[in-house]
């Protein structure tokens, strides 16, 4: 029995750990390449990974989606560490008005605008830092979609999350207050009706084996004779 409580607590604290890492803005250190734009199919399963910032975007199976092509700097040590490699990353940048994840970006066209004015080449590089939330996986063709990016002076930036690092320990915060509760409520409530309930059982027992204890002797009488 442990063991599946064990099990349970570990698989609802990596759904909660993965839509967390997916919802939550993540910063990279990168330079502009290109920018482009590019039909996209919405038919299929993998349709969770774009945005749907509007209700006809619902029922679209595709449509035009704007990318931000990029050389990112790789970091280790959950992006505080930046290191001397680099990687190719793409974004897209879609608005995702009044859906999930809740940014209310509705400025797609001047972000854009904003990634073509850093366009640079490796001999007079520009470096920004680009906001985004979601992954990026080949095989499904998911990119992670843009939400802001602003020019910074050079490559080894320091990039202190600190909306996430509150998010976490406000909800941390919640966990802790919500457990409390429940503790509370069990303790006065659950325990003492689970203590009744252990009671009542204990006492039908008792009176059971009485019975039987009863019908037992009965029977014992009518054998001697």
């Amino acid at each position: 029995m442990r063991n599946i409580r064990r099990s349970i607590r570990l698989i609802l604290f990596l759904i909660i750990g993965s839509i967390l890492h997916y919802a939550l803005p993540q910063h990279d250190v990168v330079r502009v390449v290109n920018t482009y734009q590019e039909r996209q199919d919405l038919n299929d399963w993998t349709r969770v990974f774009w945005a749907r910032p509007d209700d006809q975007s619902a029922t679209l199976i595709n449509r035009d989606v704007q990318f931000i092509q990029t050389i990112r700097k790789q970091s280790m040590l959950f992006g505080f560490v930046s290191r001397e490699t680099t990687e190719v990353m793409v974004y897209r940048n879609e608005d995702t008005g009044w859906s999930w994840p809740f940014y209310f970006k509705f400025d797609t066209a001047n972000l854009q605008t904003e990634a073509d004015d850093l366009v640079s080449t490796s001999e007079e590089p520009k470096w920004a830092v680009m906001t985004h939330y979601g992954w990026r996986n080949e095989y499904l063709s998911a990119f992670p979609n843009a939400i802001a990016i602003r020019p910074v002076s050079g490559p080894d930036v320091l990039i202190i999350p600190w909306f996430n690092i509150g998010f976490l320990v406000v909800l941390m915060i919640a966990f802790l207050f919500l457990r409390a509760m429940w503790m509370q409520f069990r303790e006065r409530t659950v325990d003492p009706l689970a203590d009744k309930v252990g009671d009542r059982m204990d006492h039908m027992n008792a009176d059971l084996s009485e019975r039987k204890g009863r019908v037992s002797r009965w029977l014992g009488t009518w054998r001697k004779k």
